[in-house]
């Protein structure tokens, strides 16, 4: 099994729609990739590591996938749609790690 974890940095000129991310853009990129995705779920930030600190990254989306064989060919065919999206509901330039799961 992998994950995909797509991390939006955060500071302080940063906007994101957490509402829109969770409401319309992650149940349309679900509906586009199908039964692929095993399963996910979205963290919002809200500090860092030490008091005061801003969160590293705004929100964090997680897939998880058999393979990323998987999930390449079910993200491929749909990736200019949901990479379009991003605008709607954000500022951030996402990052992207693919992380094989080991527990």
């Amino acid at each position: 099994m992998i994950k995909v974890s797509v991390m939006y940095p955060n500071s302080s000129d940063t906007n994101f729609d957490i509402e829109y991310y969770c409401n319309t853009h992650m149940p349309m990129v679900e509906g586009l990739l199908g039964d692929v995705i095993k399963g996910g779920n979205i963290d919002s930030g809200i500090a860092g590591g030490t008091p005061g600190e801003m969160a590293p990254f705004i929100a964090i989306g997680h897939m998880v996938f058999d393979s990323v064989d998987s999930f390449q060919k079910a993200f491929g065919p749909h990736a200019e749609k949901i990479m379009s999206d991003i605008p709607n509901y954000t500022n951030a330039q996402p990052q992207i790690q693919i992380s094989e799961i080991k527990a």
